[in-house]
């Protein structure tokens, strides 16, 4: 029996109906496999001249599609990493410190054999791919983009291109997102209020009039695309997120996904990223989500199919 270890968020508040953590937690039950759920939080590294172990309090866990009672919990305890088989990153961005800290002691145990856990996204590469920036390793297929916390340059963009949209850099969910046209006043009052806030840089695209029509998520499976959704922003809002309304529609992947799949593809691969979710807006790629990316119930759905069970499958075929 293999054991899963899963780094998440409380799973007393989750959406059984929605999110993708539990649904792999669903199948990997289904396989017979052992779950134990804990926090980042209580994520810890103990070493000394003899020994060093990364270690974890939480609870062995069993899980049902029953809302309200969807988790039966086990007492808490405190567990060494290293004996799980597979270790499932899952926590929520933001990508900050603690999600940086996070992924260098995970970093330690990942791979197979004696005395590691395959950890799934590499925490290595989750770290040197936060989700906006990454996405700029292929300009080609990205709309005009421009990432600084240089307010000249910012509005140079702007003189440019017009109409534009600003975001956190790390930010996720769609909070912080603004729209500014060409006329807007509010352009300087929003960057001072931004740089007062926080230290970061932010993203700057053209604003792309396609986002009307629904931001695609492209799910990725060990570097190939096995379906999309559609999320349409709600009259009214720029912003397609679900986490702020957006609602899910089916949607079949187009000549330009599959394109834009087969670019970045051998690169998510090689790297580990093996369950990814990519944003595409129109013909353009707009963030690259590696950290706890969304939508397989969603995709489930609309297309009949078992995406937990892929993803799966791509695991065992590493960790065999």
């Amino acid at each position: 029996m293999l054991k899963i270890a899963v780094q998440m968020d409380p799973l007393e508040n989750i959406n059984i109906n929605g999110d993708s953590t539990f649904a792999l937690m669903l199948e990997a039950q289904a396989r017979g496999y052992e779950l134990f759920v804990y926090s980042v939080d209580t994520l810890s590294l103990c070493s000394n001249s003899n020994s060093k172990k990364i270690t974890a309090r939480g609870k062995n866990v069993t899980v049902q599609r029953v809302q309200g009672n969807h988790a039966q919990l086990g007492e808490e305890k405190t567990v060494v990493l290293n004996d799980f088989d597979i270790l499932l990153m899952r926590q929520d961005p933001p990508f900050d410190m603690g999600y940086i800290t996070a992924t260098h002691l995970l970093e330690q145990i990942h791979g197979i054999g004696k005395d590691k856990v395959f950890v799934v996204n590499n925490p290595a590469s989750v770290r040197n791919a936060p989700e906006k920036i990454f996405a700029t390793l292929w300009p080609q297929i990205m709309p005009p983009t421009l990432i600084t916390r240089d307010i000249i340059a910012i509005r140079e963009f702007r003189a440019e291109y017009k109409d534009i949209i600003i975001k956190p850099l790390y930010g996720n969910g769609g909070i912080g997102v603004f729209r500014i046209r060409e006329d807007d006043e509010n352009l300087n009052s929003l960057l001072e209020m931004q740089f007062a806030a926080s230290r970061e840089p932010l993203m700057i695209q053209r604003y792309e009039p396609a986002v009307r029509k629904g931001d695609k998520r492209v799910i990725l499976v060990d570097g190939e695309p096995i379906g999309a959704i559609n999320r349409v922003p709600q009259k009214g809002d720029l912003r397609s997120n679900m986490h702020v309304g957006g609602v899910a529609v089916k949607v079949e992947l187009t000549q330009r996904d599959k394109e834009i799949c087969k670019i970045i593809g051998p690169t998510l691969k090689q790297q580990g990223l093996i369950f990814v979710g990519i944003d595409v807006l129109g013909d353009y790629l707009t963030e690259i989500n590696v950290t706890s990316p969304t939508g397989l119930q969603e995709l489930d759905r609309f297309n009949q199919i078992n995406s937990a069970a892929m993803i799966w499958d791509v695991i065992n075929s590493y960790v065999r």
